[in-house]
């Protein structure tokens, strides 16, 4: 088992388009199963689109315009790194959060290339497995993990290769105490992290305005000024991840040990006198 801990930066943007965010730098750190660094990957891309890269990227990144336009299309480099993956004959993606693995999947669908690797290979998310080791429901980023371990951080924050690098100081410290019953594979998912936070608290929500917490009063009064639901996948996946937020408050709602309907087929027991 090798683990391959992986990292990419993408052209995001500042204001509103239709066109697509690209990876415009991959890196990543191969593990052995010893999790000693064995070998790694580094490689520019040039989008297609917003291939001058905005001043908000650069400041972040600290990439070059000049290395990006040098720089490869994504069909040359993923089949330099798809090769530079066969070297391991299991291997494990390491990823901070799915949006690595995501963009990569997008950029490999959006050139019309074969998606089959990144759909069988699987991939445990480290940044979910350090919350559940430190108890915490809030994202935190590299930096502030390796930080709250007592680690180094070392080389630029942001940039592809040293991320992935510091992304596995991270998995090593905390290797022990992961729980790798959460290895998944990747799945499309038509939500992002904002809308999901706002089912995640839809209960509460509804029961702030005195409303029945019900999939049609969440959609109606408060999903409508939010989040649109003109595609029938997103409105499944919305609702599915509604109805399991719903049970779970229900399950702790109901007391312990006996179910209310149980309960209420029970005789009457008679009062006690004092």
């Amino acid at each position: 088992m090798d683990y391959i801990v992986l990292d990419i930066e993408f052209n995001g943007r500042k204001f509103a388009s239709d066109l697509p965010m690209e990876v415009i730098e991959i890196g990543a750190v191969r593990l052995d199963a010893s999790l000693n660094p064995i070998d790694e990957f580094t490689d520019f891309i040039k989008p297609v689109y917003f291939a001058k890269l905005n001043s908000f990227i650069q400041k972040k990144t600290g990439i070059p315009q000049e290395s990006i336009d040098a720089a490869e299309g994504f069909p040359k480099v993923i089949r330099d790194f798809l090769a530079w993956l066969s070297k391991s004959e299991q291997p494990m993606l390491i990823t901070w959060g799915g949006e690595d693995l995501k963009r990569i999947v997008l950029d490999t669908r959006m050139h019309k290339l074969d998606d089959a690797y990144w759909l069988a290979v699987p991939y445990f998310d480290l940044l979910k497995g350090f919350l559940r080791v430190k108890g915490l429901t809030n994202d935190v980023s590299v930096e502030a993990a390796l930080a709250d371990l007592g680690l180094s951080s070392e080389g630029s924050a942001h940039r592809a290769l040293d991320d992935a690098r510091m992304t596995a100081d991270i998995f090593r410290q905390i290797y022990d105490q992961l729980d790798f019953s959460y290895v998944q594979h990747y799945k499309d998912l038509f939500t992002n992290a904002k809308e999901r936070r706002l089912v995640k608290n839809a209960i509460r929500l509804l029961r702030s305005q005195k409303l029945e917490p019900t999939w049609e009063s969440f959609a109606e009064h408060v999903l409508k000024d939010k989040v649109k639901l003109d595609d029938p996948r997103k409105e499944a996946e919305m609702k599915e991840y509604f109805m399991a937020e719903l049970e779970k408050k229900n399950a702790k709602a109901s007391p312990p040990g006996k179910n209310k309907a149980a309960a209420a087929n029970e005789p009457n027991q008679p009062a006690k006198n004092d």
